[in-house]
């Protein structure tokens, strides 16, 4: 296959490329390896993390499209309560991480329907089922990338004259030989306050495999003993008060210990909020009473933080070693929260806990994929670092750095799980910030973009660039990079080193797809709580 832009990875950084290429008038073919298009937040099963201004124009245009879809779908569709029929913010599981939550199918419902006209009229080829295995460069380009179809093994080649890397680990970098950082980078190269001393390639975040769950007290939906769950009742990590499968763990941003409760029923006055509310996807209560017999809820919960074993700079067999013990402990937290998790009534396990594989798109109840909270990134010719962005790197006041070349924004708080070097959270307060151009065009290849977490940040910034609106937020610009650089036959770097490309660029952002480029002085200077 020939197109003029192929995107490599379906997530919500593959898609916002896409479309903005799309609207721009070019061609695309994008790539996902599951059966559905929105990465974390569908195959992966992760509600939306999100900044306190996610319903105003910080939004990225695309992505607010996208969550009006969302609302509209569960109007049209649901049987929705007065309250939640009328309400213009419409929160359907009304869940404590974002200002809305909602099921993974709804989302992948809304994307399609994003995608529909232009797949219609042939701008977009859409391949799902495929991963990519290899890639063929000339020189400083990328010209081709082949990919296999996980169902029936034929293999494909599309040759295109730009290339976006939207998969979750970057799998294009190491592909292609582009030059690339994983892990985490030390203090002495970066001067990041809480960067380790030196760098340690395999200290990477945690991933989780996340699960859908409802609750119908009085049933019995007890799942079988996993392989592996002696070994996880007993486990202690160092940076952990006592066994992963507990209801205690600590608090990531003061390292307290602190002990949950399952349901808000358990809870005392005073304590914080309950893990079925974390990232519940369906409220019972913004519906018409008897429609629904139980909430839903995504289990993504410390509890499922897998942090033995990394990803990367492992061979293949490591890596699916590791991604099947990662799936075996959240099996192994679902059958303790079902038989042997302590209960307020002096009682033992909630058997009335049932996995929903409808709500996952799965056989057996858990995502498509694991969630990835960080992928290879590329050596960049720019790299944020947490002087930029960290508040305690900052002089007071502040604010995050001004970047010239800013193609959009986000807000987040710099947020790191545990790791597989064994270090505990880093959960530290960052301002709003900007995404740089330079952090998204490689040292040295001229037409493979990222589109992902793949860009250029740090193993310490990765932990504010990496949620739902940024990831989309990046997409929209590399699609709408590789559209400018066809339509003046420039290659990126150069749309960054002269002043009048760049200003050009910004333009096509800013006034022609309504992105916005900086935060107001008076939230740029304000740190990001949660």
């Amino acid at each position: 296959m020939r197109t003029e832009v192929l995107v490599i990875g379906g997530g919500l950084g593959g898609v916002a490329a896409a479309l903005t290429a799309a609207r721009l008038g070019r061609t695309v073919v994008l790539t996902e390896a599951t059966d559905w298009l929105g990465g974390q937040l569908t195959a992966q099963a992760v509600p939306p993390d999100e900044h306190p201004w996610i319903e105003g124009p910080a939004a990225p245009p695309g992505y607010a499209e996208l969550r009006r879809r969302v609302r509209d779908y569960y109007r049209r569709n649901y049987p929705l309560g007065p309250d939640a029929a009328q309400d213009p913010l419409l929160d359907p599981g009304l869940g404590v991480v974002s200002r809305m939550c909602h099921e993974p199918r709804v989302a992948v419902a809304a994307i399609e329907e994003m995608l529909a006209p232009w797949r219609s009229s042939g701008a977009i080829t859409v391949l799902t089922g495929y991963e990519p295995v290899a890639a063929h460069t000339d020189g400083d380009r990328v010209e081709a990338v082949t990919l296999t179809d996980l169902h029936e093994g034929r293999e494909i080649t599309v040759h295109a004259a730009y290339v976006a890397d939207a998969t979750e680990l970057g799998e294009l970098l190491e592909l292609a030989g582009i030059e690339h950082v994983f892990g985490a980078e030390g203090r002495d190269e970066t001067g990041e306050p809480h960067a380790p001393e030196t760098a340690d390639p395999l200290d990477q975040q945690a991933v989780s495999w996340c699960f859908a769950l409802e609750h119908r007290p009085g049933e019995d939906h007890v799942t079988d003993r996993p392989a592996a769950y002696d070994h996880w009742r007993t486990a202690v990590a160092p940076f952990w008060p006592g066994p992963q499968l507990s209801f205690t763990d600590v608090v990531p941003i003061t390292l307290q210990h602190r002990t949950w409760t399952l349901m808000d029923a358990d809870r005392t006055p005073g304590d914080h909020f309950d893990l079925w509310r974390f990232r519940r996807v369906l409220a019972r209560e913004q519906f018409t009473p008897g429609a629904f017999a139980s909430d839903l809820t995504v289990v993504n919960w410390p509890q499922i933080d897998y942090w033995e074993a990394p990803l990367l700079g492992v061979d293949a067999q490591q890596r699916r070693k590791a991604l099947d013990a990662s799936r075996d402990l959240s099996l192994s937290f679902l059958h303790w929260l079902q038989t042997e998790a302590p209960r307020p009534d002096g009682g033992t396990g909630w058997p009335g806990l049932r996995l929903r594989p409808d709500v996952t798109g799965t056989p057996d109840g858990l995502a498509k994929a694991p969630y990835i909270r960080e992928s290879r990134r590329i050596r960049a010719e720019f790299t944020v670092v947490e002087q930029h962005v960290g508040v305690e790197a900052r002089p007071p006041g502040a604010g995050g750095a001004v970047f010239h070349d800013s193609v959009g924004i986000g807000a987040y708080r710099i947020d790191l799980h545990p790791s597989t070097a064994g270090r505990t959270y880093i959960d530290i307060e960052s301002y709003p910030f900007q995404i740089p151009l330079g952090a998204l065009i490689p040292v040295r290849v001229d037409n493979l973009l990222p589109a992902n977490k793949n860009i250029g940040t740090t193993h310490i910034t990765n932990g504010c660039y990496r949620l739902h609106p940024v990831e989309w937020a990046i997409g929209e610009a590399v699609g709408a990079l590789a559209g400018f650089c066809l339509d003046r036959a420039l290659p990126p770097r150069k749309v960054r080193s002269d002043q009048t490309q760049l200003a050009d660029y910004q333009r096509l952002l800013s006034h022609t797809l309504g992105i916005q480029l900086a935060w107001p002085e008076e939230i740029r200077s304000r740190p990001h709580h949660y």
